[in-house]
């Protein structure tokens, strides 16, 4: 039985992302693929990655004549999560021309998971729900062995039945992760990723991760694959695996992608043994809580291990909106644990979030402040986005009458009310990062005369600092007090 593997990403439909130039793999769709080859079944990928429309597909299903047709999103990727209706539309076309073709149509993506229903209509033939590989397998097994009035007995599962949508009992997720095969990297053209990468930046970096899930609970925090379950995969099984790819690929750096990287107890000292005993080289950027980065042996661990960059989700510097979230962190352990890390040499990027509900102009001053108190090595800024499944999105699901997604990552529409208009934080968007720009030329210039491997840095800070200065001119529009904060 032919299955045919793809996924919803499209780069060019992202300008955001297209601009920066950081493609990664479908890793989540490489681990079913590795997961359904292992028990028999000739599988194959078309990467939409690098694709600039839904149709380019259209060729290879025509050629493969897959009996069965399966969009499956990398569902370790942030921008998945995010259920952009830009890559929804593509999963529409695909589905609806596989179908047309005769394939069996599964589809397994965030937003499948949220709009089952929608994607029910316009193609797909069942939507796994939660974790992918067990659920996938065992719908496959049905469909080949002609059974599927044993459908229903597949767990994690929507389909239609005599036009009524039907949905199984919940998945659990899986405990041991150590018994999953390796992601099937032999199948996927590692090339155009490669070069992208090195053309770019002058070195290449590949995505693993360790974990799956996350046990806090940020209440604007969605979850629809993994739930608050945390299962890691042994330290040892991920060095094997780094090192056989690294001897293949020629990367020199990982972006773990785990939600939160390093939770279980002995992990990152297990983790930095097996790295010296393998004697890996590489560098290394993961994304971690404020209160998880305290531990001075900790921080240790991952810079032995080659830890480069941490990006740290602050979300905000006032206290009251870190409440409001449920984030379960304090606004000093920020600042402790940015200390920390930058004094052990790992670089500290902050996630920064504006827009949750009751946020004021003193809340956005305090985050402001922290930024330009802790100067991190990069800010990703964003606006408070509601997902289904969330506290938050019960709270302003009212208001989501004419938008509920954004169209692509860099959309940033507040699509509710709140205490400023959308235009504001639009304005605020741009004002943060002009501010932090100017933040980090002032701090390169105080470090003394520039020696010739920090010009081309210095030029590009000072073309930053020129077209933020152009951009601030409108900022006075957005909030009088702004225009009295400090530099």
């Amino acid at each position: 039985m032919k299955v045919l593997f793809t996924h919803s990403y499209f780069l060019a439909f992202d300008d955001k992302q297209y601009q920066t130039v950081m493609p990664y793999p479908p890793l989540g769709t490489l681990y079913a693929m590795s997961y359904l080859r292992g028990h028999g079944y000739e599988v194959k990928l078309f990467d939409t990655m690098f694709c600039r429309q839904a149709s380019d597909i259209f060729a290879t299903i025509d050629a493969y004549r897959p009996d069965i047709f399966v969009i499956c999103d990398d569902s370790f990727n942030y921008l998945t999560k995010m259920c952009l209706t830009n890559m929804r539309e593509a999963a529409f076309e695909m589905q609806q021309y596989a179908a047309k073709k005769g394939c069996t149509v599964i589809t397994s993506s965030s937003d499948a998971a949220d709009h089952y229903e929608a994607y029910l209509n316009q193609g797909a033939h069942y939507v796994a729900i939660g974790e992918a590989e067990q659920t996938l397998l065992e719908t496959c097994d049905t469909l080949r062995d002609h059974q599927q009035h044993a459908i229903s007995r597949v767990q994690g599962l929507a389909y239609m039945e005599q036009g009524v949508v039907v949905k199984t009992p919940k998945r659990a997720v899986l405990k041991d992760l150590d018994t999953l095969p390796h992601p099937a990297w032999d199948l996927l053209d590692i090339s155009p990723y490669k070069n992208m990468w090195m053309n770019r930046h002058g070195y290449f970096s590949l995505n693993f991760v360790t974990t799956r899930g996350c046990p806090y609970k940020c209440n604007w925090c969605a979850k629809p694959i993994y739930g608050n379950r945390y299962h890691s995969h042994s330290a040892a099984q991920i060095v094997k695996e780094i090192k056989t790819w690294q001897q293949q690929f020629g990367f020199t750096h990982v972006w773990f992608a785990d939600d939160i990287f390093g939770l279980k107890p002995g992990w990152l000292r297990e983790f930095e043994e097996q790295v010296r005993k393998e004697q890996l080289q590489i560098r290394y950027k993961i994304q971690s809580r404020a209160d998880l980065l305290l531990e001075e042996d900790h921080i240790r661990h991952l810079a032995g291990s080659g830890c480069s960059m941490v990006w740290m989700g602050a979300e905000s510097g006032s206290q009251k909106i870190l409440d409001a979230m449920d984030k379960g962190t304090k606004v000093e352990q920020i600042y402790k644990a940015a200390q920390l890390l930058k004094k052990h040499g790992i670089g500290v990027s902050l996630f920064l979030q504006f827009g949750y509900p009751g946020e004021t102009i003193d809340d956005i001053r305090l985050t402001m402040n922290m930024v330009n108190d802790l100067l991190p090595d990069d800010i990703g800024a964003s606006v408070s986005y509601p997902l289904p499944g969330t506290k938050f999105y019960d709270m302003v699901k009212a208001q989501l009458k004419t938008k509920a997604n954004w169209t692509d990552s860099d959309d940033l529409d507040l699509m509710f009310e709140n205490t400023y208009k959308k235009e504001f934080y639009k304005e605020l968007h741009r004002y943060i990062h002009t501010r932090y720009r100017i933040g980090k030329i002032r701090q390169s210039l105080q470090a003394g005369p520039p020696v010739m491997s920090a010009l081309k840095d210095r030029l590009r800070l000072l073309r930053s600092y020129v077209r933020g200065h152009l951009q601030r001119q409108k900022l006075s529009r957005i909030e009088p007090t702004l225009k009295h904060e400090r530099f």
